[in-house]
């Protein structure tokens, strides 16, 4: 919808149509919330449209978020039946790459925590490593964290599959709107009109803490840029692999067609893009050999909402009727379908 004119009021005004927005939208008109979203582009086209397209349960150090990707994972298995869009799930598993001590007892620290949220994930060996991902180097690593829950999905079709749930329960979607005030009493202002909003739902990615600030509502948000990048063809072709991590850089690859696609965020501050890419390929040459010295091209690179210990933000404010889900770090895909069932909870309670 982008030539109507905007309603009066609504219930729930959503803000920001990607993955998070559009799973809001969709589960409080599900439930019989008179529910209006507007998006400042196209719809997915933030951060939801930068992801490396995985969906996984298993987050080091943080059985909370796996808890909600568990629940999360469960909704997207049954996403056909409940938003009558097809959603091709294709599991390749995720490994995390442990290569010091300290991190070998944070994972047995951690494990109980993370099996009591439901998420699956066991220590294997370093050659168990080697042998899921032929690419590393057994000898380069200690041990390593094996989730068989991770699947490649296109998060496009999460968004357009919510949209279109949403749309059949009666919510009014809006592109190409975007928000430039909003006032105490809840009225949303946007170049083609005003609406009133007898609760705000906040889930703008990146642009949320803006969007707070319009309703003077504090939202303690780092943006990131996240950049992607492929490799050259590798030499010698390579199984299917699952997405791997380096638990202590952070870098992260996956089989991308004939090529590798990987990120390790963006420069740090004062860090030249050459010197980043020195410690991509450092890291490469060690972990993956076979990696060693292959050429890296930039993919593409997107913002994220990051909240300060990488835990989202999914809340409701004390004193006004405004609502909030955002800091997925890059990781909205894995939480999106929980993310709108709490958001719709919450709007419900209050």
């Amino acid at each position: 919808m982008s030539a109507a004119a905007l309603p009066a009021r609504a219930d729930a005004v959503v803000i920001g149509g990607g993955v998070i927005g559009t799973s809001a939208a969709h589960h409080l008109a599900e439930a019989g919330v008179d529910t209006v979203l507007l998006e400042r582009g196209g719809l997915g086209g933030g951060a939801s449209a930068h992801t490396a397209g995985m969906v996984r349960t298993y987050f080091p150090g943080s059985p909370a978020t796996g808890r909600r990707a568990v629940r999360s994972l469960n909704a997207y298995q049954d996403f056909a039946r409940r938003t009558e869009a097809p959603l091709a799930l294709k599991r390749l598993g995720f490994m995390a790459l442990f290569t010091e001590e300290e991190q070998l007892a944070s994972f047995e620290a951690d494990h109980p925590a993370q099996q009591a949220a439901g998420v699956q994930v066991g220590l294997i060996g370093a050659r168990e490593a080697a042998e899921r991902n032929p690419l590393v180097d057994e000898k380069a690593v200690l041990a390593a964290a094996w989730s068989p829950e991770a699947y490649h999905v296109d998060g496009l079709d999460i968004v357009r599959g919510y949209a279109a749930g949403a749309r059949s329960h009666g919510a009014r979607l809006f592109t190409h709107t975007p928000v430039t005030r909003i006032d105490d009493d809840n009225t949303v202002h946007t170049p083609r009109g005003s609406i009133k909003a007898d609760s705000i739902v906040c889930t703008a990615g990146p642009w949320s803490g803006e969007v707070a600030a319009m309703a003077s509502v504090d939202l303690p948000l780092a943006p990131r840029t996240m950049e992607m990048l492929f490799t050259d063809v590798p030499p010698a072709p390579h199984p299917e692999l699952p997405m791997t991590m380096h638990a202590a850089s952070g870098l992260r690859i996956r089989s991308w067609k004939d090529r590798i696609l990987l990120a390790m965020g963006a420069p740090k501050a004062g860090e030249t893009r050459e010197a980043w890419l020195g410690r991509i390929a450092g890291h490469l040459g060690t972990l993956f050999p076979a990696l060693d010295g292959i050429g890296l091209h930039r993919a593409w690179s997107g913002d994220f909402d990051a909240a300060p210990d990488n835990t989202a933000l999914i809340g409701a404010h004390p004193t006004r009727r405004f609502l909030y889900a955002a800091g997925f770090t890059g990781a909205g895909l894995c939480q999106a379908p929980a993310a709108g069932e709490q958001l719709r909870d919450l709007l419900i309670a209050t």
